[in-house]
């Protein structure tokens, strides 16, 4: 008999009340997503970041089905020293007609050393019949049998009824079956799984409610999003009575996903008043949501509920006005709450609210001055309408608003010509050569570089112009470029518009130029990424 694992796999976890369970499987069901192929070492930096967070169990695979699932555990148990997660291993109930004491499958699960396992159970009697390939009666067996050798060994079980909602809807007596027998079998926890992810709210609270009356199990939810509804699904069955929750972070998963972590969370501690975390960690939320899409080589999702750097930023006027007078007239919660911060975006939709909290935001005191602000406002309408845009510039923003502030503009070095040569060579080949002509100091300067193209060139002309004058520019780096073309508004006429992110190391701002052709538009992208870097080193202008 395997011994209970429960001193190796998160004997230092700082358990929250058993009363309701957040259960993340990310590791699992979450890695399914088109285009997330997660390492050994990417699944340990994740389960990190969850354990940080404060979820109370974190499914980390199938130990026995695959080697990376199997390796993870190993390394989990001796490199991860849990504060507040139970690590929980992933797998199938015993095969037809054997004995879950002789199934190796079985047996992978308690060699994994956790001390929570997660079983799937066949639910939908035709999946049953058309997929195991046997009766009804014996799928009850199975689960009877592996949830009990698995409580004889110290586990705690947990069931998740595969595809529970759709056999419900076909056979209810059958799939109330299903959870009578886990139940029955010692599973602490039966988990009603919409896998194909076609419930929506209000069916899904009926069932709930109905199961858990007649079966008097402890029910959890497993939602999949195909319908868009799976975190209103899963708040749908707490409202009946499920005390666990499934859900994966930033909703990744198979198809369109999964039920999202973070929204569930957010949810039930904000709008439920429910204690599911530990004390703090609700603050942490955006920071574990960004730095998990990292690990998994995603974007963050902008526009994500609560964590999205786009979930309170605001754009038109007449909100700038309200939020001026109390932010909480169009915010549902207070940012910080999260992690997030309230954010402003300068448009042509910008009023002279919007411009005055936006200086707040940077730093530059407007002081009340409305004939200030009227400019500034004047300013941006009519640079959008040439094509400029300040929603994802900020640094371009803050560089105008200081000029209108200040009546001058930040010149840290000015420019007497820029070429940049593209040499086409019969081999196919081809070489990026770039000069660029400034002074500053009182100095003139003449560089030239290659790169790997036009851009590049005159980036590493430029820099090797100024790092000598200014060594602080040496800590930049570009991270993004993007380039649109515009159209134009006679003819075949077209503007091009370019945005550059740059950082210092420790921060990230991002600059535009829109001009008549990519070069050119690089090129005031770039002055000004160069200009705000010396802004924010605190280098004071020449002139």
């Amino acid at each position: 008999m395997s011994s209970n694992p429960s001193q190796r796999t998160g004997a230092s976890a700082v358990a929250l009340d058993d009363a309701f369970h957040v259960f993340d499987t990310t590791l699992r069901d979450g890695a399914q997503r088109e285009g997330i192929n997660l390492t050994v070492a990417d699944k340990l930096a994740i389960a990190r970041h969850l354990d940080d967070f404060g979820v109370g169990f974190i499914e980390g695979g199938w130990p026995g089905a695959n080697p990376r699932d199997t390796e993870f555990f190993a390394r989990a148990r001796k490199e991860i020293d849990f504060r507040h997660a139970r690590l929980v291993a992933f797998g199938a109930t015993r095969r037809p007609g054997a004995r879950a004491a002789d199934d190796l499958q079985v047996k992978a699960l308690l060699d994994a050393g956790a001390d929570v396992i997660t079983l799937v159970a066949k639910s939908h009697d035709r999946h049953v019949e058309l997929a195991l390939r046997t009766t009804l009666e014996e799928n009850l067996e199975m689960v009877r049998d592996t949830v009990s050798h698995l409580v004889a060994h110290g586990r705690r079980v947990f069931v998740d009824c595969e595809h529970f909602f759709d056999g419900h809807r076909a056979n209810p007596a059958y799939a109330r079956a299903v959870v009578r027998a886990a139940h029955e079998a010692g599973a602490s926890v039966v988990v009603l799984c919409d896998t194909n992810g076609g419930m929506l709210p209000a069916q899904v609270q009926t069932v709930v409610a109905e199961v858990l009356a007649d079966t008097g199990a402890r029910l959890g939810i497993h939602a999949q999003d195909d319908t868009g509804c799976a975190v209103a699904n899963t708040l749908a069955a707490v409202d009946a009575g499920a005390t666990h929750v499934q859900c994966t972070a930033n909703g990744y998963g198979e198809r369109v996903g999964n039920a999202n972590l973070f929204p569930v969370v957010a949810a039930l501690e904000l709008k439920y008043d429910r204690r599911v975390l530990p004390e703090g960690a609700l603050r942490e939320m955006t920071r574990i949501s960004h730095a998990i899409a990292e690990v998994v080589n995603l974007t963050p999702a902008t526009h994500q509920p609560y964590v999205g750097v786009s979930a309170f930023a605001h754009k038109a006027g007449l909100h700038a006005s309200a939020i001026k007078v109390d932010p909480d007239l169009y915010q549902h919660i207070d940012p910080e709450l999260v992690g997030n911060r309230l954010r402003m975006l300068v448009s042509d939709m910008a009023g002279r609210a919007s411009i005055e909290l936006k200086g707040r935001e940077l730093g530059v005191d407007l002081g009340g001055d409305r004939e200030l602000v009227g400019r500034v406002v004047e300013r941006v309408k009519e640079r959008e309408l040439r094509g400029y845009t300040y929603e994802a510039a900020d640094a371009s923003f803050e560089l105008l608003l200081r000029e209108e502030a200040e009546g001058r503009a930040r010149r840290y070095f000015r420019i007497e010509s820029r070429r940049a040569i593209v040499e086409d060579r019969p081999d196919g080949s081809h070489a990026n050569e770039a000069t660029v002509k400034l002074w500053a100091k009182g100095e003139r300067i003449v560089a030239a570089a290659e790169g790997n193209g036009p851009i590049n060139a005159l980036d590493r002309a430029l820099r090797g112009a100024l790092e000598g004058i200014y060594p602080q520019l040496a800590r930049l780096g570009m991270t993004d470029y993007k380039v649109r073309i515009l159209a134009g508004t006679h003819g075949t006429q077209s503007a091009t518009r370019v945005l550059i992110s740059t950082t210092d190391g420790q921060d990230e701002w991002s600059t535009v130029g829109v001009a008549e052709n990519v070069i050119a538009a690089s090129w005031q992208a770039l002055e000004e990424a160069y200009t705000y870097g010396l802004l924010r080193a605190g280098v004071e202008p020449v002139e």
